[in-house]
């Protein structure tokens, strides 16, 4: 097996293991408010104050090029190493509001070390087949994501504070992994000094500009969709009283899924076109947003189930196809730069997203307020018309 063949292997489990810090608090979140005596609304705040440390996070990373200066490997482990431990802190006894949403920023913040830099150093190792390699990649994230669910399932007999632990201990072994097994990719070209201009001198160019501008409309959605995934649920069993869901299991399989079609896209965008197959997944997605309100009605849950598992892949499908697209169209010593801000642009878009929904749930019972998701994909449609996709 040659080198870069198992490189992508160990980027993936690496991956993985370290972005199941991104939702950790979500999946044993029932526990953190009766623990600590949070009110319901703690979810969007805790979920966003992850967002947001990731934002500040990735700013300074993409202002002071720490990708493209320092080795990527170091970086992810030293990040993955200090989100764990700021993870681990939410299991210390006399927690506060305040001190959970600190201990959430703080893993947010490092992420910024892990997510865009695992892509970043996939990018310096395949050139080639680059928008299949970020499927698998953003594959490992969205299983990442799921995963407290799943434990939240398999671990009821244990304490939120195991599962919590666990999953601290699989991103420490991740950084590691990247750190020993993943050295400096043969496509890489390192920046040579601080530039803080080039976070901004890329957007003029053009095809970037719209792959980012395709980008921010998906993450308008992908967000808050997965976080309201759960309470998507809830609302149909509430109005469905003959309904009992497995809410934790369900809510890992219709995020999860979305690994799969990330991986789909990567081959399909190699046969049909990287920009085609982002556009079709964001139109999808789109459509799914817009019907979003009339699928409560629906009198069979298998068929409320398979429209969710459906909307879960589409939804984030063009993530890695966009992600391709940013970094085929920057020069490669700026990929990492690149990458990191728009990935802080994209998550800035996801906080008031996810705060917009959340203030409307507290303020109407209407299940309307989810035709609001569509206002990403619809905008990032028009950055790629038909027209312009396919010349």
């Amino acid at each position: 097996m040659s080198k870069s063949k198992y490189i992508l292997p160990i980027i993936i489990i690496s991956q993985f293991c370290c972005t199941s810090l991104w939702f950790a608090s979500n999946g044993v979140m029932t526990d953190l408010i009766t623990s600590f005596n949070l009110d319901e609304i703690a979810l969007s705040y805790l979920t966003s104050s992850v967002q947001f440390g990731f934002i500040i996070g990735t700013l300074l990373f993409a202002l002071f090029t720490i990708a493209d200066r320092f080795s990527p490997s170091k970086v992810f482990f030293v990040c993955a190493v200090l989100g764990a431990f700021f993870n681990l802190r939410l299991v210390f006894e006399n927690q506060t509001f305040l001190t959970l949403i600190g201990m959430r920023f703080l893993t947010g913040f490092f992420l910024a070390g892990i997510y865009p830099v695992g892509m970043k150093i996939a990018t310096d190792y395949y050139n080639k087949g680059l928008g299949k390699s970020l499927g698998y990649l953003v594959g490992a994230l969205v299983l990442g994501t799921a995963l407290p669910h799943l434990l939240k399932d398999l671990m009821q007999g244990y304490s939120w504070k195991t599962i919590i632990i666990s999953i601290s201990t699989l991103a420490a072994f991740g950084g590691l992994l990247m750190l020993l097994f993943v050295p400096n990719g043969p496509y890489r070209t390192a920046g040579k000094k601080l530039d803080i201009t080039i976070c901004f001198s890329i957007f003029k160019n053009t095809k970037f500009r719209k792959a980012a501008f395709g980008y921010f409309g998906h993450m308008w959605e992908l967000y808050t969709f997965w976080t309201f995934v759960p309470i998507l649920l809830k609302i149909y069993e509430n109005l469905h009283s003959d309904v009992s869901f497995n809410i934790p299991l369900l809510s890992f399989f219709i995020i999860a899924i979305g690994s799969l079609s990330c991986v789909a896209a990567g081959y399909l965008s190699e046969k049909f076109g990287t920009k085609n197959i982002a556009y079709l997944a964001l139109l999808f997605s789109c459509i799914c947003c817009l019907i979003s309100p009339l699928i409560f009605q629906l009198s069979n849950e298998n068929l409320f189930i398979a429209f969710l598992l459906f909307w879960g892949m589409v939804v984030v499908a063009d993530s890695p196809l966009f992600s391709t697209l940013v970094a085929q169209n920057v020069a490669s010593e700026n990929k990492g730069t690149a990458l990191t801000i728009v990935n802080c642009i994209g998550f800035t878009i996801t906080i008031v997203s996810i705060q917009l929904i959340s203030s409307y749930t507290e303020t109407t019972d209407s299940n309307l307020i989810y035709l609001l998701l569509a206002i990403g994909p619809i905008l990032g449609l028009l950055t790629y018309s038909r027209k312009k996709v396919i010349s």
